[in-house]
């Protein structure tokens, strides 16, 4: 059986508040993607929270309204609270992938943990970046369909079909919890490329 990890990516009050529109795709998915991370809890299934931080220093940062946003120290670079448990693993980085320059390839490999299911936002950006480093590394990656938002609703669909045409399985988080749950196996054959 897989050993599974739950990814979720920039799930911060500077990056959800960023706009209405990514604001409100989060509070949408919110209910359905609390009852999912506990689940998977009650399963065992460690969830790893990727925190983008920034320090002042980083020269590629996209600034918002003039200032750095997910700044060190500051309130908008914490998790929003709904999300996290004492038992998750909060995890810094710098960049949109969750393996760039972190500790995460080695937290996931000293625990065999092969599986990762990356969630958050946005789809387009840290999800597909996350998505293509595991693949690179060698974890089957599984994406819940419902399980990730993007500020518009076209990005995410756009990136939901090009993971699934290269390197995740997309499902949406109910069938995935129900096959983790009985033990059903998930097909990881890659998409034949045309």
């Amino acid at each position: 059986m897989p050993g599974y990890a739950v990814l979720t990516n920039d799930l911060q009050r500077d990056l959800v508040d960023k706009n209405s529109q990514r604001k409100a795709n989060v509070e949408r998915m919110t209910p359905a993607f609390v009852r999912f991370l506990t689940e998977m809890r009650t399963l065992g299934v460690p969830i790893v929270h990727l925190q983008l931080v920034y320090d002042e220093g980083d020269k590629k940062i996209e600034l918002h309204e003039g200032r750095i946003p997910v700044l060190r120290g500051t309130p908008g670079a914490e998790m929003l609270p709904e999300f996290v448990e004492p038992s998750d693993v909060v995890m810094e980085k710098k960049k949109d992938s969750g393996f760039f320059q972190t500790e995460l390839d080695s937290f996931l490999s000293s625990r065999d943990l092969d599986t990762v299911i990356i969630t958050g936002m946005q789809a387009q950006v840290c999800i597909q970046t996350t998505a293509a480093d595991a693949h690179f590394r060698g974890y089957n990656v599984i994406v819940p369909s419902d399980g990730v938002v993007s500020t518009r609703d076209a990005d995410r669909d756009r990136a939901l079909e090009w993971l699934a045409s290269y390197c995740a399985v997309v499902l949406p988080m109910q069938e995935l919890s129900d096959r983790i749950r009985q033990g059903d196996p998930i097909d990881f054959t890659p998409a034949a490329l045309p």
